[in-house]
């Protein structure tokens, strides 16, 4: 590998051991063999290497996603037992991944101060949420059409952010691929989602007077 290459791959792994926030340019030297000066040649600041660094390792994961559904099929995200079939390929990642998406959320609470990091994320939303419906339902993405995009990948991208937090704080707080299904169900089901009907009930209902 050239420099540039070997920059990139060093910011990577300081990116998963030391974080987004911690990682200083010496680091990514260390990690790489290369020097401070090659940084501000092949990417102009070590700002910019870190950006690429972390698009670099989520497409990293969505890769590793990609080969774990490929045995779902074409319509892996299109029945209930497809989405709780997909969702536990899903979660069995995380933990492996943990370290990304830890990355990634300090990246994201720096993006207030950092236009160039702001605009990098607005550039990947598109893209992140259409590959997700593409990795999901086992498409091309280029047949993702923008509609289904904005809605559906939205979707996928508010469920992998919000379990990737809860496994954050607490794996043992993290649903399961059947806690998420059994949720549609009854959120689906009518405006009040509580336990599931009994069928030896009268009418689904509570216990007979």
């Amino acid at each position: 590998m050239g420099h540039r290459e070997d920059l990139l791959a060093g910011a990577k792994r300081c990116l998963l051991e030391k974080g987004w926030s911690r990682t200083t340019a010496r680091d990514i030297v260390a990690a790489s063999g290369a020097n401070l000066a090659s940084i501000g040649y092949h990417y102009g600041s070590k700002d910019a290497l870190m950006r690429e660094a972390l698009f670099a390792t989520m497409s990293d994961w969505a890769d590793d996603v990609e080969r774990s559904l490929k045995g779902e099929g074409p319509d892996a995200g299109g029945s209930a037992t497809g989405f709780e079939a997909g969702w536990s390929r899903v979660l069995a990642l995380f933990s492996k991944h943990q370290a990304v998406w830890r990355a990634q959320f300090e990246a994201i609470l720096q993006v207030e101060g950092n236009p160039e990091l702001r605009e990098a994320f607005g550039r990947a939303q598109p893209e992140g949420r259409a590959g997700l419906v593409a990795l999901f339902h086992g498409i091309p993405e280029e047949e993702v059409d923008e509609e289904t995009s904005r809605i559906v990948g939205s979707f996928y991208m508010t469920l992998m952010a919000g379990m990737a937090v809860q496994m954050a704080i607490d794996p043992a707080l993290t649903p399961s691929a059947q806690d998420l299904t059994e949720a549609m169900r009854r959120v689906l089901a009518g405006p009040r989602p509580g336990p599931a009907a009994d069928p030896a009930s009268p009418a689904g209902g509570g216990p007979v007077a």
